[in-house]
């Protein structure tokens, strides 16, 4: 009896590197790429009508995250597993995705056998994190006052996360709309759900968070 592929979707806002990774995992045995998606929007509705198992996404994209991504994904699609393939190696964003409950963690400087030795691990229903990661885990600060568990931050969705982050930096709204490329209206429509959110009544509220749960 033949075996069955894994079938693999890629998400990215960069087509170029799209493009490279569906020939890289092209090229292992046993994995079929079923589609590149380049708007993190479509990806719910992709699920919902085609059999995954595993999404290979990055962390930092417009709309949907990464972080966005793997909440959704344990809410609507439990079997699905998710692999974060990114450039970001700070200690910060690998806990922030591990809370989140990201099935793995591999930066975008591995090489080909990190990346299967990733889809056979979470195949076989371990976590994979590449050595990268391990190794700043382990050289990272102990006394962020990181006390936070999957569920500390379930509620909040990645790019909420990612703006407490940046008004926690001192970040005004013009720069964060600017650097995550979202309208100014669009950040402060989240700076709103924030305050709601964590009941926070100004700022200050919204950075006593943030440093309580290790976010900055």
């Amino acid at each position: 009896m033949a075996v069955q592929p894994i079938k693999l979707l890629l998400v990215d806002d960069h087509q170029i590197i799209l493009d490279g990774l569906r020939f890289l995992f092209s090229s292992l045995e046993n994995v079929e790429v079923i589609a590149t998606l380049t708007d993190s929007r479509q990806v719910v509705l992709f699920l919902e009508a085609h059999e995954v198992d595993i999404l290979v996404a990055d962390l930092h994209m417009p709309h949907l995250t990464g972080i966005d991504l793997t909440l959704k994904a344990r809410e609507l699609f439990p079997d699905l597993k998710v692999l974060l393939l990114t450039m970001a190696e700070d200690a910060a964003h690998i806990r922030e995705a591990i809370r989140a409950g990201v099935h793995g963690y591999v930066l975008k400087k591995t090489n080909k056998v990190d990346l299967e030795k990733a889809i056979n691990h979470l195949m076989t229903g371990k976590r994979y994190y590449s050595q990268d990661v391990i190794d700043e885990l382990a050289h990272a600060r102990t006394d962020d006052h990181n006390n936070a568990s999957p569920a500390t931050i379930q509620h909040l969705t990645g790019r909420e996360v990612e703006i407490l982050k940046l008004i926690s930096n001192e970040n005004s709204t013009a720069e964060i709309a600017d650097r995550l490329c979202i309208s100014v209206p669009t950040v402060e429509t989240h700076r709103r759900s924030l305050m709601t959110k964590l009941k926070a009544k100004n700022v200050a509220g919204l950075v006593k968070y943030a440093v309580k749960h290790g976010l900055v």
